[in-house]
């Protein structure tokens, strides 16, 4: 796979790490032709420090030799406005600080979306539960699931480790992140919304156990 190109030289240190931990390669350059003799298949921009810069140079990597295939921007809260008139130098962006699951999506979704570059989905299914770690799309029976992105995490962490018990505080933890202070309630609640849309006939999937905390289907050996 070619890498994936990176803006600012040194790129921010979230996104180098959630993209290491991804097995994703990429490149940074503090110029755009930097690099024109590489292919890439997508561009991560930061607008982090130098707004405006960067959108010059997510602009210059549209015009120039050096086109990739899809351009991400990394924006803060405060730079959102300033997207609407912009629009035609990037194809997705991401509100920084960012969850590192969402991040990865983000990016695998672009590269996914370029033909030449398309990786096979990465899947976690039991029975006729599909996820689709990519687009972050879910599905159950075939019919698709209309999960928040919290929902969305929770099911696929329970699901990845079918008949394992997990306390509300690991859940917590692994889920939400170490950072996160919201008690056990936030699990019971999105627990209880999960098993609502998975509906009456495969809410069953996700156990409770008494005094312990939540378990997904049974075990599978071999």
């Amino acid at each position: 796979m070619d890498p994936i190109l990176l803006w600012p030289d040194p790129a921010p240190p979230d996104l180098v790490r959630v993209l290491d931990l991804a097995g994703l390669p990429w490149t940074a350059v503090a110029e755009p032709g930097d690099a024109a003799d590489l292919t890439y298949p997508i561009a991560v921009v930061s607008l982090e420090e130098e707004p405006d810069r960067g959108f010059s140079v997510a602009a210059a990597l549209r015009r120039g030799e050096v086109a990739p295939a899809a351009v991400l921007l990394l924006v803060r809260g405060t730079t959102l406005a300033d997207l609407a008139a912009r629009h035609q130098c990037f194809d997705d962006f991401c509100v920084v600080p960012a969850h590192p699951a969402e991040l990865e999506a983000r990016v695998r979704n672009l590269i996914a979306s370029d033909p030449l570059q398309a990786l096979p989905p990465d899947l976690v299914q039991y029975d006729t539960l599909v996820l689709n770690l990519e687009t972050y799309q879910a599905s159950i029976d075939g019919q698709p699931l209309d999960l928040t992105y919290m929902e969305y995490e929770l099911l696929k962490f329970l699901a990845s480790s079918p008949g394992r018990v997990f306390t509300r505080e690991v859940l917590l933890s692994r889920v939400w992140g170490y950072e996160y202070y919201g008690g056990a309630r936030t699990v019971d609640v999105h627990i209880r919304r999960l098993r609502s849309k998975l509906g009456e006939v495969h809410a069953g999937l996700i156990q409770t156990v008494r005094s312990v905390g939540y378990k997904f289907g049974e075990a599978r050996w071999g």
